[in-house]
């Protein structure tokens, strides 16, 4: 049997990797259409399949499933019974059909998984990676893992350890931004696949300062991204890095959609972030910068809509007014993601709404500006 085991190996070595693999998606395939098919005996779908069984001989689950397929195949081909015993037996027959194509379907994956999880960490360990090669790599990982989770493959990331090979190459100045975000994608993308083994990583390591000293626009998403899964602890880390001036830093940014992008950020650090985050952010003269962004032409006071404009502008019916004007009332949803947040006590909450007005009447240019942004973050402006 070991001998078989080799010489199966030996002949998947022979095939080019990239052929590998589309003749694996094309037997994946081919195992999701005997599902959909009921599975039926005769389609050529199960012909595919019955062709990998006669050179694929080794004692693997594959294997075994494969010959279970040929077994059920062999037996309903040979019952030509037109009786409601060979009827029920027929159906009884399809229906395991259909179930070990399943498992195939499974097993394929996992082979799928192991070619390409293989091929990334050993391009991620390159000295100086093939960015033609390793982009198309990155994209499908995170195509992957986005699925949702599984033991196996999870396994697979912990055993190639590609979580510090992925945070390596996004820290990596010598590489292209291109590269170095869509390493950062594939890490937030990780996160979402199983928070509790891979948080810890991103708490411990560069991933955050990386991230932010990139500052271009992906960096920023998947930042944000990061933000929403770990909520208050991945806050805490941004502000004892000392990240959060260079977060506040980005509102003043010539690109409108980082600007933007930094907006999100303060909107999220405001609802998960502690009293120490928030006071670093307030002492950076954040409530000055939302004020002068408030003021911008991509600005704007939700207030002064009326209910007619608000439904035309907002609602579902028409085109949103915030997608024009991003840092529309931009003061009041900061104060009111502090008001509804998870990162300060009630107290802390009463606390820093009184310095928030202190800082918009600094930074306004006229009475009616300090009234008209103070009434909001009074009473709220939410579309």
């Amino acid at each position: 049997m070991e001998k078989q085991s080799s010489n199966s190996k030996d002949e998947t070595e022979k095939i080019p990797q990239v052929v590998l693999l589309q003749v694996l998606e094309a037997l994946k395939q081919a195992s999701h259409d005997i599902q959909e098919q009921h599975g039926s005996p005769n389609s050529p779908a199960v012909n595919a399949l019955l062709e990998l069984h006669t050179i694929l001989s080794t004692d693997t689950a594959l294997s075994n499933h494969l010959n279970r397929l040929k077994t059920l195949v062999d037996s309903l081909n040979r019952s030509n019974s037109n009786g409601l015993r060979s009827f029920l037996t027929r159906r009884v027959s399809t229906h395991s059909i259909s179930r070990v194509a399943n498992s195939i379907e499974s097993e394929i994956q996992a082979w799928i998984d192991r070619e390409t999880l293989h091929t990334l960490s050993c391009s991620l360990r390159e000295p100086i990676p093939n960015e033609d090669e390793l982009l198309p790599l990155l994209t499908q990982f995170r195509d992957r893992v986005s699925q949702g989770f599984n033991r196996e493959l999870q396994d697979l990331v912990l055993k190639f350890k590609l979580f510090s090979s992925l945070e390596s190459l996004l820290c990596d100045a010598k590489c292209s931004i291109t590269v170095r975000e869509q390493a950062g994608l594939a890490v937030a993308a990780l996160i979402r696949f199983n928070k509790d083994v891979f948080v810890g990583q991103v708490l411990m390591g560069p991933t955050i300062r990386a991230l932010v000293s990139m500052a271009s626009v992906h960096s920023i998403e998947v930042l944000n991204s990061l933000i929403r899964s770990i909520r208050s602890p991945l806050v805490d880390e941004i502000e004892s890095n000392g990240e959060i001036p260079n977060i506040i830093a980005l509102l003043n940014s010539e690109d409108l959609q980082m600007r933007v992008l930094a907006m999100d950020c303060v909107l999220e650090i405001g609802y998960f972030g502690r009293k120490e985050a928030i006071e670093a952010m307030l002492k950076e003269g954040l409530v000055k910068k939302l004020v002068e962004l408030q003021r911008s032409e991509v600005g704007g006071d939700l207030i002064d809509l009326d209910h007619e404009n608000k439904k035309e502008h907002v609602g579902l019916g028409g085109k949103r007014f915030l997608e024009k004007h991003p840092f529309a009332s931009c003061v009041a949803r900061f104060a009111v993601q502090l008001e509804v947040g998870e990162g300060l006590r009630q107290r802390e909450k009463r606390a820093f709404k009184p310095q928030i007005l202190v800082k918009v009447r600094e930074a306004s240019v006229s009475d009616a500006e300090a009234a008209t942004i103070v009434a909001e973050v009074l009473w709220g402006s939410s579309p």
